[in-house]
């Protein structure tokens, strides 16, 4: 499977999973078949070092891969995007280790970059305990992964900068329960529940520092900040979910009537100053986060680490457009009128899902202050950039 297959393949399933959307919601997880049928089309090793059959796109690619999904179903995005950055860890793995997990060519594995475990070094294992939300797609998972910290004589182990160390913990599906726990207003077919690993024996070979350790796979696309694909990966799934809401509120705009009248709802003023205003800043986010990544990824092809101030642009734009898509989500929304709540309407699902996004960390409004310090030349922690 090469890129441009996958993406073709994309392209004809998104009025697909726009029409599957109800039923990931009803489920609040995708169904199996879905799962496996986007495995196949190499939607969920899009970051996948070639060596292991991925398809180690460019990071372009991939945020261009995440639109079209989330154009048809923002939970079938975002499910995506967890899959794709979680098997990040097959660029740190050794190569025996990486093969073992990466087997099979459709495997998926999710995680949870959040260090809420802990782990003890015992010999050439580590023993780990833990709870982690947020373990999306995690129900058609052959592995799992979560961020867990180093455990010394009953402390955290500390790194020189004063952090403490962590590392990502990867465990076959049996070696973890999963606790339905997803009952929320947004992004529900994402079956983003608990998980908890209770005593579980992980070899230290199937654990990597994603800020310590170096890839053992030479490519730019693992000199670009893994923490950036993340926060570009969730700007891509909201930029893909305001595009399908801008496209749907022009639809009912062309053919809905206003009350009492004969003209269409298209043809009120303060409906086409909102639609253009709207429109100008969904493609002034995407501008954005589409040169910033440009830029990084140039930058990635020449240098073994990006400057502190690329990292802060890539960041600051995924930030933008993230909570930017919200507000165009909620413009079509008010639009829609009365229409807009009822459960069976495209738009009031497309604006709960919009608003959850901007509820990660990695586009939180932290990220404002923290980009803002590079930006002024202040000194930063930039481990997590």
């Amino acid at each position: 499977m090469t890129y441009a297959q996958t993406i073709e393949w994309t392209r004809k399933q998104v009025p697909a999973f726009r029409e599957k959307a109800a039923q990931f919601e009803e489920l609040r997880q995708l169904p199996t078949d879905t799962a496996t049928g986007m495995a196949e089309a190499g939607l969920f090793r899009l970051l996948t070092p070639e060596y292991l059959g991925g398809l180690e796109a460019t990071p372009a690619q991939f945020s261009e891969a995440l639109q079209l999904v989330s154009m048809g179903d923002a939970s079938a995005g975002w499910c995506t995007m967890i899959a794709d950055t979680a098997a990040l860890v097959a660029a740190y793995l050794p190569k025996v280790t990486a093969r073992e997990v990466f087997s099979d060519p459709n495997v998926i594995l999710a995680g949870i970059f959040a260090p809420m475990g802990k782990a003890v070094r015992e010999g050439d294992t580590y023993r780990v305990s833990g709870r982690w939300q947020w373990a999306s797609g995690s129900a058609n998972c052959a592995w799992l992964s979560g961020g867990s910290l180093i455990v010394e004589n009953a402390k955290p182990k500390m790194l020189p900068n004063g952090l403490p160390e962590s590392r990502m913990m990867i465990f076959p599906r049996e070696d973890i329960e999963l606790v339905d726990t997803w009952h929320v207003t947004g992004l529900k077919g994402t079956g983003s529940g608990d998980m908890v690993a209770s005593d579980a024996v992980v070899p230290v070979e199937r654990s990597v520092s994603l800020l310590t350790d170096q890839p053992v796979v030479e490519s730019p696309l693992y000199v670009f900040p893994v923490f950036g694909l993340l926060a570009l990966g969730i700007a891509s799934v909201a930029l893909g979910n305001a595009r399908a809401s801008l496209d749907a509120i022009i639809t009912l705009a062309n053919g809905k009537k206003t009350p009492g009248g004969r003209k269409s709802m298209a043809e009120r003023p303060v409906v086409q100053t909102e639609i253009a205003k709207a429109e100008a800043s969904w493609r002034s986010a995407q501008a954005y986060l589409s040169g910033s990544i440009e830029e990084a990824w140039q930058a990635a092809q020449k240098a073994p680490v990006l400057t502190a101030s690329l990292r802060a642009d890539l960041r600051l734009a995924s930030t933008h457009a993230t909570r930017v898509c919200a507000d165009i989500c909620r413009t079509a929304y008010d639009l829609g009128g009365g229409s807009s709540v009822f459960l069976d309407n495209e738009l009031q699902r497309r604006f709960r899902d919009a608003h959850t996004m901007t509820q990660h960390i990695m586009v939180g409004p932290a990220m404002y202050e923290q980009t803002g310090r590079v930006k002024l030349g202040l000194e930063t922690d930039l481990s997590m950039l």
